[in-house]
């Protein structure tokens, strides 16, 4: 059984992995035995010195995803350390809050930019490595609540990640049958710099605790389980699926 989870021999590139979610992802791919690539505009040396420590493998790769011009660059830096790519983990994301009657054309550009438009793009340009070479391979993108709910405040996020859950399915119609597993990871409510506001607001948390059956906030090392199942051949026949991790937020 322990082989289905076996990530020995493969590279894995995660966006946004310095910090919170994609820390915890990337910590969780390299256990498992993959080649990790670090991508982001924020240097991850707590991510390298904790994977380089257990014994892993991995490299920093720094781009800002807010732009396509680097996705070139940040593929062959990867298969020129690690190897060709094998798992992207499509994590790196930003967030704007304000009210809709004032939200500005830049923060909802902006979101957009980092959250739908270059995950698809990236996808695409690491998919077609694969297609090529004729290897299977696994896309992983981070979803959200806001993939099924509305939220408030925040429409340029929720309207971002209502799309990535559009295009996870999307892209697993098409890439099946080439091989390329595309689902996504749902995260609920995670003690992370995004949610640090909420946190911060005690009526606004306890709303959300309160909501939330396990009765806490998820840790960021709640998401390893499912990273390492989505991109390991323990989910070769599993597609175009929206993967809740949210302490049964959905299901209250």
């Amino acid at each position: 059984m322990s082989k289905l989870f076996d990530l020995t021999g493969k590279v894995a590139m995660v966006t946004g992995a310095n910090t919170g979610l994609g820390q915890a992802m990337s910590i969780a791919l390299a256990e498992a035995g993959a080649k990790v690539s670090l991508v982001g505009y924020v240097e991850p040396t707590e991510t390298v010195e904790i994977i380089e420590a257990a014994g892993g493998t991995c490299q920093a790769v720094m781009a800002d995803l807010s732009t396509l011009d680097v996705l070139p660059r940040i593929i062959a830096e990867t298969n020129e350390a690690l190897g060709p790519i094998d798992i992207l983990v499509n994590n790196a994301g930003i967030i704007r809050r304000d009210d809709s009657l004032d939200f500005s054309e830049k923060d909802w550009d902006d979101v957009m930019a980092v959250n739908v438009r270059t995950p698809f793009f990236l996808s695409q340009a690491v998919a077609r490595t694969m297609v090529d070479d004729g290897r299977r391979g696994k896309i992983i993108n981070t979803a959200s609540l806001l993939s099924f709910q509305g939220g408030i405040r925040v429409p340029s996020y929720t309207a971002s990640k209502s799309g990535i859950a559009g295009i996870t399915r999307l892209l697993a119609n098409e890439w099946a049958a080439k091989g390329i597993n595309v689902n996504a990871i749902v995260p609920g409510y995670f003690a992370t710099d995004n949610t640090k506001d909420l946190r911060a607001d005690p009526v606004r948390s306890q709303e959300i605790l309160t909501r939330i059956p396990a009765g806490r906030w998820g840790e960021p090392s709640d998401l390893a389980g499912a990273a390492v199942f989505l991109a390991s051949s323990a989910s070769d026949y599993v597609q175009g699926v929206l993967l809740p991790v949210d302490g049964g937020w959905l299901a209250r």
